[in-house]
């Protein structure tokens, strides 16, 4: 079993923000996995299904960001599933634009979703994919700036790196941790030789 949790705030306001990258890339990997977020439950939005033969669970929790841990405690809960089956997707502004990482375990930064998801599992050892959206200008609170809007270049960078996330979760599903890393590895190289 496998679940997979896009962090984000569920009221339409807060779609297209910074914030709700996690949200986004879960509806990519949807796309890919012709399963979908339509089941209200365990204070989350949630689809599963197969894939390849391992039985995944897609989760958008409705709890709001500070919250998000009682959502992620009550799926797994309702699945009997420990942390070493789940896959949290998130934003995080110590990454430049665009930038991800995957890592099997780790602090939770600054990132207030993840620090409650920390705290009421217990544990900091669950897998966990970062989508960077780099810091804000120095006249910007970061409240403000993870709930406003990416627009021009940057929407095209995240757009991106949205699309990149969901297919880092597909190479994660089809061959684990190192898979996905040789391809977010693969994607860092392909953005250098852009620039």
């Amino acid at each position: 079993m496998l679940v997979i949790v896009g962090l984000g705030n569920p009221e339409l306001k807060y779609l297209k923000t910074y914030h709700n990258v996690g949200f986004r890339v879960i509806d990519n990997l949807c796309e890919k996995l012709g399963f979908w977020t339509d089941k209200k439950q365990c204070k989350s939005l949630m689809g599963e299904g197969r894939f390849n033969g391992e039985r995944i669970a897609v989760v958008k929790p409705l709890t709001y960001m500070n919250l998000s841990g009682e959502a992620v405690v009550s799926v797994l809960n309702w699945y009997k599933c420990g942390p070493d089956d789940l896959l949290v997707v998130y934003d995080d502004i110590d990454l430049s634009k665009g930038d991800l990482r995957i890592r099997p375990s780790g602090s939770a930064g600054t990132h207030n979703g993840m620090r409650d998801i920390v705290e009421r599992l217990g544990t900091f050892d669950f897998t966990r994919l970062r989508v960077g959206i780099g810091k804000p200008d120095v006249h910007l609170d970061l409240r403000d700036y993870v709930l406003s809007q990416p627009h021009g270049d940057d929407k095209i960078i995240m757009d991106d790196a949205e699309l990149n996330a969901a297919d880092t979760l597909m190479e994660f599903i089809n061959g684990g941790i190192d898979k996905a890393r040789q391809f977010i590895g693969k994607l860092h190289e392909n953005r250098k030789l852009d620039t």
